[in-house]
């Protein structure tokens, strides 16, 4: 039975695109695996706090020297990171803001990634340490980004694969439902994505 976490960093709910994408990745995965068990975490509704003074002293500050006030201020992330290190497979709802990622979004990658946990420094450069383990990402955009002149204002899949690359996970697929601000093709934006789906 695998486990499925499943990353929201849409704040509209029944009404996001990307919600309704990445529930639909969900869909076909349980039907591959009817056991499957899914996580969710909501990070519009449960969102990380920003990264603060408290926050960075406690990363780096070796775990038998934390102090009360380290272990609280490095709880979202250590729980952030057990979260995945339980999955073995994420779906990350990713809708475009402005060409980026929401900020939350933004966030539980910054308290994810933390040197001699998610990754290591080597003579060769970072190794993640998050390894076998399978990603899909639920792409929701006003515009068309995938091919044409927009391809260079597309900066969520490029740092999301990167982002989830630096810490091990490489094998990630890409489900983009694009359009959804383009009258010719907001209406079938969504079918299509689900239509595309490949697991």
């Amino acid at each position: 039975m695998s486990k499925i976490l499943n990353i929201i960093s849409s704040p509209r709910g029944e009404a996001s695109n990307s919600i309704k994408l990445a529930n639909a990745i969900i869909e076909r995965l349980k039907e591959q695996d009817p056991g499957a068990a899914v996580k969710t975490h909501n990070l519009a509704t449960q969102p990380f706090p920003h990264l603060e003074e408290a926050h960075l002293n406690a990363f780096f500050t070796p775990v038998e020297q934390h102090t009360d006030a380290n272990k609280a201020a490095i709880r979202h992330s250590n729980e952030a990171i057990q979260e995945i290190m339980d999955a073995d497979v994420l779906v990350i709802g990713a809708p475009m803001y402005n060409f980026g990622i929401s900020s939350v979004l933004k966030s539980w990658f910054d308290h994810i990634a933390r040197a001699g946990i998610t990754f290591k420094y080597t003579a060769n450069g970072p190794e993640g340490l998050v390894t076998g383990k399978k990603a899909y990402v639920a792409v929701a955009t006003g515009g068309v980004y995938s091919s044409g002149d927009a391809v260079a204002y597309d900066f969520v899949v490029p740092y999301i694969k990167t982002m989830l690359g630096f810490i091990g996970i490489t094998d990630v697929t890409i489900v983009r439902a694009e359009g959804f601000a383009v009258a010719d093709l907001q209406g079938a934006a969504l079918d299509k994505a689900i239509d595309s789906i490949v697991l």
